[in-house]
């Protein structure tokens, strides 16, 4: 059942092109590493029948794996839309985590009415090495909430990153991941077997890759 649902997310995403592969021409990342997938799900709020679907697929996950979620949780900026899409069909509480302290003000790392001892699922846009997904999760625990889960729109699926979250002991869920994308985009022939080698070395050492 989950990796149906990978399928349908993962060509709703290449339909409305959230996901672009570029091999000859590589993005750059913030991080400084060169990349031939680049996916933006801020898009996907552009295209009600997409976003509400992405929504309605998250929100049964919820309710399968969390059924005693207390708050719904969004990692700033790309998950805040869709956190808060979640948490009003759910009808829960929702607060979103900043990637730092506000600089002014009561300096809230974390803004919403967050109590200590809720139960807490954490919506999240994108997974790539983890680290910022992981540090909303430390920020909600340290102030007391306790983390179920995470679940994400996509994942690129990095080593590095599965072994964060195993570290962390955080349960992570995606409704689309790396090696369906690949695989959908060659049956629709956008990519090439050959492209197919090159993504795959890609994910394997991205930080080295194109170097």
């Amino acid at each position: 059942m989950m990796e149906q649902i990978q399928i349908e997310v993962t060509k709703k995403l290449l339909q409305i092109n959230t996901i672009k592969i570029q091999l000859s021409n590589p993005f750059t990342w913030a991080s400084g590493w060169l990349s031939p997938i680049y996916c933006d799900n801020r898009k996907l709020l552009s295209y009600p029948e997409a976003r509400t679907f992405i929504r309605d697929q998250f929100c049964k996950l919820i309710e399968e794996k969390y059924p005693d979620t207390e708050v719904i949780a969004g990692v700033a900026t790309g998950a805040i839309a869709h956190g808060v899409l979640v948490a009003e069909k759910l009808g829960i509480p929702f607060i979103y985590v900043r990637s730092e302290p506000k600089g002014h003000g009561l300096e809230n790392l974390i803004e919403g009415d967050m109590r200590v001892g809720r139960k807490v699922v954490i919506i999240e846009d994108l997974v790539s090495t983890g680290g910022s997904s992981l540090k909303a999760a430390d920020a909600i625990t340290n102030f007391g909430g306790k983390v179920l889960g995470m679940m994400a729109i996509f994942t690129y699926n990095f080593p590095q990153a599965r072994k964060a979250f195993e570290r962390a002991g955080v349960e992570l869920t995606t409704l689309s991941r790396y090696q369906i994308l690949i695989d959908i985009a060659l049956q629709q022939g956008s990519i090439t077997p050959e492209q197919v080698e090159k993504l795959n070395a890609w994910r394997e050492n991205p930080e080295h890759w194109g170097r």
